[in-house]
């Protein structure tokens, strides 16, 4: 594996990291009140359209932490929802 392919995949690994303090959070306290609507949206089609960029680009590291954090994003909207 080159040193660039395994930049990508250390990349994935603290990027798809970032949310999952927050979900942590979210499922001790219940509570969404201080977490922006509007972010979580523009996050998740952020993440998308890094997604499919990856895709086109073939590029696996990309693809797999866009893929989690718009997962990881869609949690956080979730319990926005189900916290209101």
């Amino acid at each position: 594996m080159e040193f660039k392919e395994l930049l990508g995949y250390a990349a994935t690994i603290v990027s798809v990291s970032t949310l999952f303090p927050q979900i942590n959070k979210i499922i001790k306290t219940k509570s969404t009140k201080d977490i922006s609507t509007e972010m979580t949206i523009i996050g998740s089609l952020g993440s998308s359209l890094w997604f499919v960029y990856g895709y086109l680009s073939r590029s696996t590291p990309i693809m797999i932490a866009n893929f989690i954090v718009v997962i990881n994003f869609l949690i956080i909207l979730s319990f926005k929802l189900k916290y209101k």
